[in-house]
């Protein structure tokens, strides 16, 4: 008798959800709390945003984060979950060198898919002023080094190209379409600044497409049917954990403050840890005795 066959791969399952019809949800977050939350909402696929994951260390989106810091995140929230990891990536670190190691160390920690853009380093919120781009030459040799740098094929590649904010929307979709020649597996433009031009990627760039969702961005597109409409195969919310977290973080400092009462909450101890595998964790502990004394 043969033995079973391993489970599919995060990146082949990604590949899968991406091969049916209508668009793929990844809502954001920037620790294993958020990606568990998601997960447990129902959410097919979980976002690392590389904003939230700044933010998570006392730094705004401006690069100031390493390769390794970011790795090591990705790591975290992809063991977190069953579900794939699509993660920032940045602008790969560097060099074609840099971006090889980028591939591997995301795709060596479980994640399902990485995107790369062409922003020079060190890089900016794509929805900031003040950005810069490399070269076309440069930005497509990057996207070939990650292509030859996967250990599998099925790990997910995700081109961004932030040139709409420099150099226009025709630069930008030109950059889409090379980087999907050049071996990338879906195309994300950064940044249209209206509903047109958003709708406009993926009517001209032949390939798959995603959307970045950013309330208070550059692209003024929140209703997830509307992007399914125009096109698009996957939709990534960055904030939205983060955005949360802060309000709901608020809010209960503020109530704190003003009634000197710890606020109520409807779950119990053992009910919040039970949403992080409590319950595996007590049956370990059990079947192994792990609780008892040692002898002398």
């Amino acid at each position: 008798m043969s033995p079973p066959l391993p489970p599919p791969s995060a990146g082949a399952r990604l590949r899968q959800q991406l091969a049916a019809p209508g668009l793929r949800i990844a809502p954001g977050a920037y620790d294993g709390i958020g990606a568990r939350l998601i997960e447990q909402a129902g959410f097919g696929a979980c976002y690392m945003t590389g904003a939230g994951t700044s933010a998570a260390r006392g730094f705004p989106d401006f690069g100031l984060l390493t390769m390794s810091e970011m790795v090591e995140n990705a790591a975290v929230m992809a063991r977190s979950v069953q579900i794939p990891l699509i993660a920032d990536a940045d602008t790969g670190y560097g060099n074609e060198l840099n971006v090889t190691r980028t591939v591997r160390e995301y795709e060596a920690r479980g994640v399902a898919a990485i995107h790369i853009e062409d922003q020079v380093s060190p890089k900016r919120c794509g929805h900031l002023d003040g950005k810069e781009v490399i070269s076309r030459d440069e930005f497509v040799s990057k996207v070939r080094a990650a292509v030859e740098a996967r250990r599998t094929p099925h790990f997910f590649l995700i081109a961004r190209t932030d040139a709409r904010a420099m150099l226009g929307l025709e630069e930008a979709l030109w950059r889409a379409e090379a980087a999907l020649d050049a071996g990338a597996d879906m195309a994300f433009v950064e940044a249209t600044q209206s509903v047109e031009e958003a709708a406009l990627v993926p009517r001209r760039v032949k390939g798959a497409c995603l959307l970045n969702v950013v309330p208070g961005g550059r692209t003024p597109v929140h209703d997830l049917r509307q992007a399914e409409e125009m096109g698009y195969k996957l939709a990534i919310l960055p904030g939205l954990m983060l955005k949360a977290a802060i309000e709901a973080g608020d809010a209960a400092l503020a109530e704190v403050r003003a009634t000197m009462q710890a606020p109520t909450t409807s779950a119990t101890v053992a009910q919040t840890f039970r949403r992080f595998n409590a319950d595996e964790w007590d049956a370990l502990r059990t079947r192994f005795n792990a609780g008892a004394t040692m002898g002398a």
